[in-house]
């Protein structure tokens, strides 16, 4: 098992030069599967998990959070990028405390995302929240990256220039990578990628085909998948579930 300083410092060499896919896993089988697949990281994803517990996205607490991650760090010899959500906390206090215990389950990277849960945080404070989660960061293992991002799908109407400007503020905070989830225009996303340069951008895909090459075009650095591998899963298992359902109906009828 390679030791957490590898990975890390596996990761961050990976966001210099190139492109990677960064896939999304939700359990420990699903993050086996994906490193024998031959990728060289894992992202979690908060969907998933929750999904996998019986739950909705938002619903797992923080300890139920690192317990996964830990979990997941764990299971595979590759580094791990954490979806840490909001931090779990709204003040950059609360946020430095749970980052500094994020980073203490073994991963080699977690976002910190400027949604609330039920707004979204006025570009000063979301900063402040992202440099309290770089200063932990840095008091521990300055190898772990800090992913920047913005929720720019939670706000119906807000421009792809607002949700670049804040891309902007959080590399200067100290995120070593930027992520707006849902920018889809080519010329946004070409956008961001020079706004933030040298810093990498990450764009999540949902369709997974030759669009990820245009993006890589661009000069995205890496693509995630978000909860899309495990919605596809899921799914799988509903319509199997169904027709066996069928299958139950017409013997007892």
């Amino acid at each position: 098992m390679t030791d957490t300083t590898g990975k890390r410092d596996a990761f961050r060499t990976m966001h210099e030069t190139g492109f990677f896919l960064l896939p999304n896993a939700w359990d420990r089988g699903s993050a086996v599967r994906l490193a024998a697949a031959g990728f060289r990281a894992i992202a979690s994803t908060s969907a998933g998990a929750a999904w996998a517990a019986g739950r909705q996205d938002g619903e797992l607490g923080l300890e139920e959070i690192l317990d996964h991650l830990r979990m997941l760090a764990e299971a595979v010899p590759l580094p791990v990028n954490a979806d840490f959500e909001n931090g779990f906390a709204d003040d950059p206090e609360g946020v430095a405390r749970n980052v500094a215990r994020a980073v203490g389950t073994g991963i080699a990277a977690l976002s910190i995302e400027d949604w609330s849960g039920g707004a979204m945080y006025e570009t000063p404070h979301a900063v402040e929240r992202l440099q309290a989660a770089r200063a932990a960061i840095d008091a521990i293992d300055p190898r772990v990256m800090l992913v920047g991002r913005n929720e720019n799908f939670r706000v119906p109407g807000m421009t792809a220039a607002a949700s670049i400007a804040r891309a902007v503020a959080y590399a200067q905070a100290g995120a070593d990578c930027l992520f707006v989830p849902f920018l889809r225009d080519a010329g946004a996303v070409a956008e961001l990628v020079a706004a933030v340069a040298p810093k990498p951008v990450n764009v999540v895909v949902h369709d997974y085909d030759a669009g990820i090459l245009e993006l890589v075009a661009l000069g995205v650095r890496r693509c995630s998948v978000g909860g899309s591998l495990a919605r596809r899963a899921w799914t799988a298992v509903d319509d199997a579930a169904q027709i066996l359902r069928r299958y139950e109906t017409r013997a007892v009828a």
